[in-house]
């Protein structure tokens, strides 16, 4: 049996690498630790396709260490145990501290990420990790604190096209064959970045030509192969982005029935739930905001929902918060507010902060009048009393514009009331 290509055309070394330069170049660091011979635990952080388990194999193998690979998705704490004890207990592991690789680290829970942290604190283990989404958010805190974040890009369009004459001239099986290519515009651009996705389209296209044909490869021909597909959902590709930004649209522009049926093309693709779910708490605070703050609430709950019953059930949640976000009314004036509100700051730098509003713990700040002739909000008729709260050079500047729905009519009634008709 013929491995597929993209594993036939794994590279084994940091020269056969292709990418990451930042990395792995002449004096990066990833190549500096590594001709060193000293391992310190990371996590690797990119989209997939671009080297995450090459790299860690990589590096294992150039320092000649053992090397354990879990999986996040099949493997618990069990599992994770059991490679400890083994790591503890071999004696042929004394002399170099093993590897254990876990792909998708992102995926594993807060308890399984806590059965890791004393191996990798006492150096029983260098921890390799492998993630698609911000360790900032989906690592806990203590295991992200031992170790370093390297984030992997993906490739560029010279990255692609070396690794594509490295497929037809260097493999087994395809440099066996002739070729014409007359356009790859299409090539690269369904593969996006992804080299696994690329070696996979290539691989596609080369098995529609009989063995003794030359193969052409031409941009129609591509978009022929992958169309024939429907259902093998690129889950980064062209058609990941075209769907969500249907999807995405669809919400915002109120049209339920779209918005369900975008939902339903990702969900019957593969597509990452918590991808969806995240998207959805992004929706909720950007396009409907403060003209039904519930919506936040709900996405956020949408989010935990489907973080702890997982698939098929998550499917539920998110249908529900679906529907929910494109039949809410609409409001983008908080997403207008805070980049107008940085545009400022951009314009015009650190402006200090006026006297009043000053915190003054120690007798010094209140000698130099810090907090001095602040009111206290609450000591006045209706918790409200009128006073300057922006830097002298920005007073009464307007940057919140509340817009025309019921829930921004009510405040933006209110305040009136309050700063006599400045909002």
């Amino acid at each position: 049996m013929v491995a597929p290509l993209a594993e036939r055309l794994r590279p084994k070394t940091l020269d056969d690498y292709i990418g990451q330069e930042k990395l792995v170049g002449p004096n990066a660091v990833l190549r500096k630790m590594i001709d060193s011979g000293h391992l310190s635990s990371f996590i690797l952080w990119g989209p997939p396709g671009v080297g995450k388990t090459t790299l860690a194999r990589i590096v294992a193998r150039q320092l000649d260490r053992p090397i354990y690979t879990l999986s996040a998705v099949t493997s618990g704490v069990k599992d994770v145990r059991e490679v400890i004890e083994k790591a503890k207990s071999n004696p042929l592991f004394t002399a170099k501290t093993p590897v254990l690789f876990i792909d998708e680290i992102h995926r594993f829970s807060k308890s399984q990420q806590d059965s890791l942290l004393g191996a990798v604190e006492s150096g029983v283990i260098v921890l390799i990790g492998a993630t698609t989404e911000n360790p900032s958010f989906e690592v806990i805190p203590p295991l992200l604190s031992r170790c370093q974040v390297y984030v992997l890009e993906s490739l560029g369009l010279p990255q692609m096209e070396a690794l594509l004459q490295r497929a037809l001239t260097t493999d087994t099986v395809l440099s066996k064959r002739t070729y014409d290519l007359q356009e790859t515009k299409a090539l690269f651009r369904f593969a996006g970045g992804d080299a696994r996705k690329l070696l996979n389209i290539i691989e596609l296209v080369t098995n529609t030509f009989n063995d003794d044909e030359t193969i052409v490869l031409t941009d129609e021909l591509v978009t022929a192969c992958l169309q024939q597909n429907p259902m093998a959902y690129d889950k980064n590709g062209e058609i990941h982005y075209d769907i969500i930004s249907a999807f995405i649209k669809s919400v915002r522009g109120s049209d339920p029935d779209a918005a369900i049926y975008w939902l339903a093309r990702m969900v019957a693709g593969g597509e990452d739930p918590l991808f969806i779910a995240r998207r959805l708490v992004i929706l909720a605070a950007e396009d409907i905001g403060l003209a039904n703050p519930n919506a936040l609430l709900l996405a956020n709950a949408c989010f935990d929902a489907v973080h702890k019953i997982g698939w098929p059930e998550g499917r539920i949640p998110l249908a529900e918060c679906t529907l929910y976000l494109a039949s809410s009314p609409k409001s983008n004036s908080a997403y207008l507010a805070i980049n107008t509100a940085l545009s400022l700051v951009e314009q015009t730098g650190n402006l200090p902060v006026p006297l009043h509003l000053r915190n003054a713990p120690t007798k010094l700040m209140k000698d130099l009048n810090y907090g001095k002739e602040y009111k206290y909000a609450h000591d006045f008729k209706g918790h409200f009393v009128e006073q300057d709260y922006l830097p002298d050079e920005l007073k009464n500047k307007s940057i919140w514009e509340p817009q025309d729905n019921n829930s921004e009519n009510k405040l933006k009634a209110d305040l009136n009331q309050r700063w006599k008709n400045r909002y």
